[in-house]
């Protein structure tokens, strides 16, 4: 029998503003009961910091909540409409398997939206089963947090549980659902279902609605709705840059996977770089390179101007002005991209001021990495210590080339050795989630019960830039593979 005391106590504190837009923007959508959830794992820190009681949400009756067996006090769950360019072919979507149960305030006076996914069918399942499984659950839980402790913007994990039910893909699979926690679920594709089926008012409310939730000083400004777009452009930018430093590929990045916030979302078939290689794609269903780690700042740059072209009607009344006011900003992408890539790379090296060679110094130790097939992380982990190791880069005469024009280059800056050191241990991780190592403790999680893996790979990811000793056996790339690794939507 539930508790509704219990569960009162919890601490939810939920808001609904999503259901104050149009009602064509989202559809009344309870979670479907499952048989018999059970806590997998559990974010005591996130769950703290949104003002949660974790003990009690880690009590049956919390449990419940997480499965979506019993809806919080306060929560109206509602499934969002939205429409996106998948691998370029534009198309009606939305929430086909997860549900917002509602907007969390925290004590600070935040807000962040609380979605399970796999949560069941809802309108715009397109036939799906509306489920997920363990395996891709449990993936997104330790990419979206080690991607939090590399201080990149992203969704959070709070909670995944099992539903005691299977799930039919190419197999039977142990059903499960996360618990997601964003700013907002807003994405490029809500501006393009707006664009396509609603009004002009319609598209004005929601805009209007952006503004106030992540960008409320520009609501003031001449042109506000050409700020909405600077400012997502800006976010954007400097998510991508952000990506690239750390070797990080999403795999699919489709405009309903581009959050106006700015925060990376949708880890399906994601994954890290090992040995640096601008072409790598690991999405089994990417056969032609379309997100490519190399391609990510051109296709971020295509989908905001998907956002740009349904923003049109808001810009200017003339649709020439309105055009030429666009493209201006779509423009800077490129230059913010590039600068902040810039800034990071030199960081990277420990560089703290700015010369015209230095890009061409990053862009040949890049190409070096390339030809001798160096680990990307390894690299600049060996960098940061001055420690090179006997492979066939650190054993080049290119590299020994390198390494004196880059020792050079330290010398004509005003910071002490120390200072870069410094900077160089801040801006390169000691470790990443690396692909064999994801994939063995989801192996023993979801075929051995054994959870045990996943819990000792999470605590080092959680603080990437500590370098210390018990991070070592974490730091070894996979072992030489006939096979390239490949990564599958999780479904």
């Amino acid at each position: 029998m539930t508790d509704l005391k219990a569960i009162k106590e919890i601490g939810w504190k939920l808001d609904n503003s999503y259901r104050h837009l149009p009602k064509s923007f989202f559809t009344n959508q309870n979670p479907t009961p499952v048989r018999l959830p059970k806590l997998i794992i559990f974010n005591h820190t996130l769950a703290a910091s949104l003002g949660l009681n974790t003990e009690g949400l880690q009590s049956q009756e919390g449990v419940a909540i997480l499965a979506g067996n019993q809806v919080p006090d306060g929560a109206l769950p509602l499934a969002q409409a939205y429409a996106g360019h998948q691998f370029g072919h534009f198309t009606m979507l939305g929430d086909g398997r997860a549900v917002l149960i509602g907007e969390q305030i925290t004590p600070s006076g935040e807000r962040f939206d609380i979605q399970l996914k796999g949560s069941g069918r809802t309108p715009y399942s397109r036939g799906g089963d509306g489920r997920a499984t363990l395996g891709p659950m449990l993936r997104e839980y330790i990419i979206s947090e080690a991607m939090y402790a590399l201080g990149i913007a992203t969704t959070r994990s709070l909670a995944v549980v099992t539903t005691g039910e299977t799930v039919i893909r190419e197999t039977y699979l142990p059903g499960a659902i996360l618990t997601r926690v964003a700013e907002s679920h807003l994405r490029v594709g809500t501006f393009q279902y707006v664009a396509k089926w609603g009004t002009i008012e319609e598209l004005k409310i929601l805009a209007n609605y952006t503004l106030k939730h992540h960008f409320p000083d520009a609501q003031k400004d001449d042109n506000r709705y050409l700020s909405l777009l600077k400012e997502v452009i800006k976010r954007q930018a400097d998510l991508i840059a952000k990506w690239q430093m750390v070797g990080f590929i999403h795999g699919v990045m489709n405009t309903d996977n581009m959050t106006i916030s700015g925060e990376t979302i949708d880890y399906g078939p994601c994954a890290f770089m090992d040995t640096y290689d601008p072409a790598t794609v690991f999405s089994s269903i990417d056969r032609q390179g379309r997100y490519a780690y190399d391609n990510q700042p051109h296709i971020a740059g295509w989908d905001l101007a998907r956002l740009a072209e349904a923003l049109l009607p808001l810009l200017h009344d003339e649709p020439e002005q309105a055009l030429k006011l666009a493209q201006d900003e779509l423009s800077d992408f490129t230059k913010l991209y590039h600068r902040n890539w810039l800034m990071g790379m030199r960081a990277k090296l420990g560089i703290f001021n700015e010369e015209l060679q230095d890009e061409s110094l990053i862009n040949d130790l890049l190409e070096m990495m390339q030809k001798y097939h160096a680990d990307y992380t390894n690299t600049f982990r060996t960098l940061t210590y001055d420690t090179p190791k006997d492979t066939d880069l650190f054993k080049s005469t290119d590299f020994a080339k390198w390494y004196q024009m880059w020792q050079a280059r330290l010398s004509r800056q005003q910071e002490s050795e120390t200072a870069s050191h410094h900077l160089m241990r801040s801006s390169n991780p000691s470790v990443i989630p690396r692909n064999h190592q994801v994939e063995a403790a989801l192996e023993a999680a979801v075929k051995q019960e054994d959870y045990s893996v996943m819990e000792k790979l999470l605590e080092v990811l959680s603080t990437p830039y500590a370098h210390s000793s018990n991070q070592t056996q974490y730091t070894a790339p996979p072992a030489p593979s006939t096979c390239s690794y490949q990564t599958f939507c999780g479904t």
